[in-house]
């Protein structure tokens, strides 16, 4: 039987000073530009479903990975008449997604990216709806075209739910009240994410059984051929095309300044391994990602494995040793997996990121800073040859199921859709 991802934390977070919680059954919909990445909202329909609301996601036509699995737990998922790319049907393809909604009549549209957000709050203007924009990553935030736009634009969301502490800081410095941008963030199942990971995702508690991570740790490291005492960093990321508006056209998750500081650090030790986990996305990326591999020879370097996107991570990173984030935008990342699977993390200082280590459980660097993550490598593998890096680790673990777990943020994004729906939040 399929646990229940909203039965882990059941403790409802208190409303808002004298917000009552919905009194009437809601029909909720979620609006996203893709159907098949965003899997990370599923913990949050389950959630409202749950409470007894009625939940349309609508999404790009086609069968995505998040479109059959939202079809396979009984959701049902409307087809958007916009594709989400300007061009010349974009008025016609915004008329017919108003028209969509208008035919839904939600009372609350949640809309998550910022290419949703701004079809959202097009479509639905002079609508009856309440609007829940939720901010995924605040990469956008930085960048000197949008950022005045979206200091006007932010005013039609009735709320904006930020996916880390440094969105909500970004908006409040466009204006943005505290109290309409709640902080939730989109997490990680510390169940289905954990050492002694299995497939059947039953809530086991926040301890875990050693002897079978262990187990699990040697059967990736043998898949991998490596010896459990090479030291193994991990980088788990989607390669993204770079955007000309942004980072001056660099690619953001910040692989062309992991493999020169991995260079450097492995002519001091050579019983290093680093695995690389992650596809192009889209053509573009892929695109981006074989020029990559090319420019830094990843190919004729027995020391780097890349891996493309793969089904399940898990087995990978109970192979790691330290998860590496060294991007130049983000929200929390793969540093929020790394940790549940009690895995420390190097992180940059780019967004959100720093939110998920502390002194115990990583380390932080200054972004784009090669010779700064050479030298957190350097202190990882040193706590590794001591024995102590496990013990960071566990920290990250525990960090992990206090801070980040997305059943618990899916209990706070429900209570904030119920608070707006109830006029307690919002304009």
């Amino acid at each position: 039987m399929r646990a229940n991802p909203g039965r882990h934390h059941r403790t409802r977070n208190p409303k808002p000073d004298g917000v009552p919680p919905a009194a009437r059954r809601l029909r909720v919909a979620v609006l996203l530009k893709t159907n098949s990445g965003g899997m990370w909202i599923l913990p949050q329909v389950e959630e409202l479903r749950e409470r007894g609301h009625e939940v349309i996601v609508i999404l790009p036509p086609g069968d995505g990975r998040l479109t059959l699995e939202l079809r396979r737990r009984g959701f049902e998922v409307a087809e958007s008449p916009l594709d989400f790319q300007l061009g010349p049907g974009s008025l016609r393809g915004l008329l017919g997604l108003r028209a969509l909604i208008r035919r839904i009549r939600p009372d609350v549209l949640h809309y998550h990216l910022l290419a949703s957000a701004f079809a959202g709050r097009f479509a639905t203007l002079g609508l009856p709806v309440r609007r829940v924009h939720m901010v995924a990553g605040p990469l956008y935030l930085e960048s000197p075209v949008i950022r005045p736009v979206e200091r006007l634009l932010w005013r039609l969301d009735d709320v904006i739910i930020c996916g880390c502490q440094h969105a909500s800081n970004r908006y409040g410095e466009l204006g943005c009240p505290p109290e309409r941008r709640p902080v939730a963030t989109y997490g990680v199942n510390t169940d289905r994410h954990r050492p002694d990971w299995s497939d059947d995702d039953e809530p086991r508690g926040e301890r875990y059984d050693q002897r079978a991570a262990a187990d699990a740790r040697a059967k990736a490291r043998a898949e991998l051929g490596i010896s459990e005492d090479t030291f193994l960093a991990i980088m788990v990321a989607y390669v993204y095309p770079p955007i000309r508006l942004i980072n001056r056209g660099r690619g953001i998750k910040g692989h062309d300044v992991l493999f020169p500081a991995w260079r450097s650090f492995r002519e001091r030790h050579p019983r290093v391994h680093l695995l690389v986990v992650g596809g192009g996305w889209t053509a573009a990326g892929e695109g981006h990602r074989r020029e990559l591999i090319d420019r830094f020879d990843v190919v004729g370097d027995p020391g780097i494995t890349w891996l493309e996107t793969v089904a399940d991570v898990r087995p990978w990173y109970a192979a790691a040793d330290v998860s590496v984030s060294p991007s130049l935008g983000e929200s929390h990342g793969a540093a929020v997996e790394a940790g549940a699977m009690a895995v420390p993390s190097i992180v940059s200082e780019a967004g959100g990121l720093p939110e998920t280590v502390d002194e115990h459980s990583g380390w932080v660097v200054p972004m784009n800073d090669v010779p700064a993550l050479t030298a957190a490598l350097s202190q990882a593998y040193r706590d590794f040859e001591s024995g102590t890096l496990p013990a960071r680790g566990r920290a990250a673990r525990q960090r992990m199921t206090e801070l980040f777990d997305n059943r618990r943020s899916a209990v706070q994004v429900a209570d904030t859709i119920e608070a707006v729906a109830g006029g307690g939040l919002g304009r």
